[in-house]
């Protein structure tokens, strides 16, 4: 069997900062006294389930290519590009509660790695053709 210790590693850290999203969004629920079902109230509420629904969609395209990365380019590569993504989603949320209009940095440092680890996979996989 083969270890892939790093990139679960960064696949768990990349599950616990979802689920800081969704304490974010049940605390802004009870603050801010918005009731499910609804998805829209007061502003932070707004801003808390935007950072949560946004992660949802960054971790659905990011998952598969982290792990087609650690099978064809290795694990430590993956592991070191899941942590980035994690960096990148941490500090999108602080800067997205903060200001909206501050979350590019983040942002870009979440496109990235998935950027990087499709790519990378992309090409991996290619090259088996090639020989």
């Amino acid at each position: 069997m083969t270890a892939f210790r790093f990139t679960a590693l960064a696949t768990l850290l990349m599950l616990a900062a979802y689920f800081w999203t969704s304490v974010l969004v049940g605390r802004a629920r009870g603050t801010y006294g918005v009731k499910a079902p609804a998805v829209t109230g007061h502003e932070m509420f707004d801003r808390a389930y935007r950072c949560q629904m946004n992660t949802v969609e960054q971790m659905l395209q990011m998952l598969p290519a982290l792990w087609l990365m650690a099978v064809w380019v290795g694990d430590t590569w993956a592991g070191l590009t899941g942590l980035v993504w994690v960096a990148g989603r941490i500090l999108y949320v602080t800067s997205y509660m903060a200001d909206p209009a501050k979350r590019g940095p983040g942002f870009i440092l979440t496109v990235l790695p998935f950027a990087t680890a499709w790519t990378a996979s992309l090409v991996a996989v290619l090259m088996t053709f090639a020989r």
